[in-house]
């Protein structure tokens, strides 16, 4: 167990609504999204030129208010200038759920524009730290080709391994976690629902083994709700994903108004400024 640099300030006195300090904190990894996630994500895309759509799902009766409307359903997607890569913000829009958390970004890519359907898809969940979605979605801007694999699965552990992660002794090749075993990556099958162009990702029957592809998660306590989850599809360039694991297990300190209920004892933190 952590202790708080500054145990003056107690840690009641972060709250999701304004007005108190800044602080930064680590490790990054149970620092949580800030309570900013979309905005994180949604202003680096901006940045980077992408095209921002909402959709929104509802119910006008005539001669109704804008006020009164009933707006059931609202997405928004961001789209790259060269239409190859996408990412969508759907916590408002009944996500599906990963680890029991509701997937809040989902970003896409394709080979080509030929076809519609994405080549993988990777699924973030809120309290993933926004600065490792953010530079995992600068990497995949600047591929040339989003969907042609790049290195392999050694890139992934030697990201974290780099910023003192360690190994699993039982899978030295496939998984590593954090030197206090809360935040884990792991290489191996991937849960339901994730979307994969490689069709033996549509196999469903029981005794057929699935594809792997990368997980991630930090489960604070063990056998408690996660406080985050993240899933690769199995065709996720591994040079991708070792950019966002990179960011994930970095040791620089985050800027943070909002700490995680779950973790916010385990934390390091500073005043800013």
């Amino acid at each position: 167990m952590e202790a708080p640099l500054y145990p003056d300030f107690p840690p009641d006195s972060f709250t999701p609504r304004g007005g108190w300090p800044a602080f930064w904190v680590g490790p990054r990894h149970l620092a949580g999204d800030n309570g900013r996630l979309y905005d994180a994500v949604a202003d680096t895309l901006a940045g980077l030129g992408w095209t921002s759509l909402t959709i929104v799902r509802g119910r006008h009766e005539p001669d109704e208010a804008e006020e009164d409307r009933q707006v059931l359903r609202s997405t928004v997607l961001h789209v790259s200038p060269d239409t190859l890569r996408w990412a969508q913000w759907g916590l408002a829009d009944e996500p599906f759920h990963l680890g029991n958390l509701p997937i809040a970004w989902q970003v896409s890519a394709r080979a080509d524009t030929s076809g519609p359907l994405a080549q993988w898809s990777a699924y973030f969940t809120p309290d993933v730290p926004g600065e490792a979605v953010a530079d995992f979605l600068v990497a995949l801007d600047a591929r040339d080709q989003p969907a042609v694999p790049l290195g392999g699965p050694e890139l992934v552990l030697d990201a974290v391994a780099a910023h003192g992660w360690l190994r699993d002794i039982d899978q030295p090749q496939a998984a590593a976690m954090d030197p206090t075993f809360t935040s884990h990556i792991s290489l191996g099958e991937v849960p339901p629902l994730i979307q994969d162009a490689d069709p033996r990702a549509l196999i469903t029957e029981a005794d057929a083994s699935g594809l792997a592809g990368w997980q991630a998660w930090a489960e604070p306590v063990l056998g408690a709700p996660c406080l985050w989850a993240v899933s690769f599809g199995s065709s996720v360039p591994h040079d991708l994903v070792a950019v966002f694991a990179a960011a994930l297990s970095s040791t620089a300190p985050v800027l943070r108004r909002v700490l995680p209920e779950a973790t916010r004892e385990r934390l390091l933190r500073a005043p800013a400024g």
